[in-house]
């Protein structure tokens, strides 16, 4: 069995996230895809409207967030269902945010800007890191799931605003986000950037690419969509994400920790 310490933290030497790889990434932008769609079908294709809809998916959001802070160690079925929880969660919240409460995707944004910046911040100083792969004690798990959380939701109204407000489309969306998520991926691999900042951009970007992606799959053709069911594409992106889940093996990140004693 795997020990843990007096603080919670397990003493395998491994985070209880998955190791950042292009694996990671494909199954992130697939979660986020279907968080729209997921969303999207609930409250509207449901009509059980935003605020319905947010706190049927902040119920899920808690109990997954529960089920992965009191896991022992890392379990990828169980970490790829709370991504979804939460970006499930960020599509109501943000829509919430932007339409209900009538503060437009530009104060959506910035309003969910100001809240995943306190919570970086606020992780910063108690912990002294923000690194992924120093999630392995409770206290720690909480910052990354509620950061996660603000980060799905930030997205949420970003890929919107682009979309929508500022005239792009969905396919252009795309592009755009696409285009960013290139970009970071270039500066982690030939610049001395912060991997751990990189890391964040592109966490937070990989969301409005999979929103826009989930609009322009479930959209009507007159609003440049593929009119596809949203109950159909959230089912087909669900199947998509458990198949690479089991198919391709995912190990835990390991903790800096286990690699000071190493050296």
């Amino acid at each position: 069995m795997t020990k843990q310490n007096v603080d919670g933290a397990s003493e395998s030497g491994l985070s209880k996230v998955p190791q950042v790889t292009i694996l990671f990434w494909i199954i992130k932008i697939l979660c986020t895809t279907l968080g729209e769609t997921g969303g999207d079908a609930v409250t509207m294709s449901m009509n059980l409207g935003y605020l319905v809809g947010t706190l049927i998916f902040a119920v899920s959001f808690v109990v997954f967030v529960s089920a992965q802070v009191f896991a022992k160690k890392f379990h990828p079925l169980l970490y790829w269902i709370t991504i979804i929880a939460t970006t499930t969660v960020g599509t109501t919240m943000a829509d919430f945010s932007d339409r209900s409460l009538g503060i437009g995707y530009a104060g959506g944004s910035l309003l969910l800007f100001g809240l995943l910046t306190a919570s970086l911040g606020l992780w910063y100083w108690t912990m002294g890191s923000v690194s992924v792969d120093t999630v392995s004690t409770p206290k720690v798990e909480v910052f990354y799931w509620v950061t996660i959380m603000f980060s799905q939701t930030l997205g949420t109204a970003l890929g919107d605003w682009t979309a929508d407000s500022e005239g792009l489309g969905y396919g252009g969306g795309v592009v755009f986000f696409g285009t960013l998520l290139l970009v970071v991926a270039a500066l982690h691999f030939w610049t001395k950037i912060s991997k751990t900042l990189l890391f964040w951009a592109a966490f937070i970007l990989s969301r409005p690419l999979g929103a826009v992606v989930g609009d322009l799959l479930d959209k009507p053709l007159s609003e440049g969509g593929l009119n596809l069911s949203r109950y159909t594409a959230s089912a087909a992106l669900l199947v998509l994400v458990f198949a690479f889940i089991l198919i391709f093996p995912q190990k835990a990140e390991k903790h800096p920790s286990t690699e000071e004693k190493a050296g």
